[in-house]
């Protein structure tokens, strides 16, 4: 049960086209198979050390106090809810990204600057993963943080995937259908977030 939450969850919060993505599709769409295959494994180990961070550093912190579990809840409630409804609200226009064609040693100190130095990436993880810690009963957080790092592997590996097989199909329209599904699953999960706070404030 866990292990799926974690694995929905973590599909939501990395599928939608954000700096990580562009740069895999980017790749997939102008370099062989193999160096996608390489990128998509680069960027996957990066998100799941952001997600290992958040969850187990921000998480902790969170649980060792009342007062900041409630602010984070509260707050995090409302992040993700944005979040979420920006996602509705988004085109999904394709936009253009840094150049891929570059060393290895660039790839993958630009996989980590999209990663690890996206401020977004590191605010929205920390409230995102770190928030729903404290929903979260002792004992499964292995199989929450497993289903979430699995939900990076699938996600980075699919998408490097369907775009060297498809590159001609990916449209506009595909990523918008994208955001709206992502954008639909996280507002349920803000407002799950909010439901947690009201919970532990009556």
């Amino acid at each position: 049960m866990y292990f799926l939450q974690g694995l929905t969850m973590g599909l939501a919060y990395v599928a939608p086209i954000g700096m990580q993505n562009m740069f895999v599709i980017n790749t997939a769409l102008t370099q062989s198979r193999s160096r996608a295959y390489l990128t998509a494994l680069i960027i996957i180990f990066f998100d799941i050390t952001l997600a290992l961070a958040c969850y187990f550093g921000i998480g902790a912190v969170i649980q060792s106090s009342k007062l900041i579990e409630l602010a984070v809840l509260f707050v995090g409630s409302l992040v993700v809810i944005w979040i979420g409804l920006s996602l509705l609200r988004d085109k999904g226009e394709m936009q253009e990204s840094a150049s891929v064609n570059m060393p290895l040693i660039k790839v993958v100190t630009s996989a980590c600057v999209v990663t690890w130095f996206n401020p977004q990436a590191l605010i929205d993880g920390s409230l995102f993963i770190g928030a729903t810690r404290a929903t979260l009963p002792e004992g499964v957080d292995v199989q929450f943080i497993l289903g979430f790092m699995t939900a990076s592997a699938l996600w980075f590996i699919g998408l490097t995937t369907v775009i060297t097989l498809f590159s001609a199909k990916i449209t506009p329209k595909v990523l918008r259908i994208i955001n709206i599904i992502c954008g639909l699953i996280i507002v349920f999960y803000g407002l799950k977030l909010g439901y947690n706070f009201l919970q532990k404030i009556l």
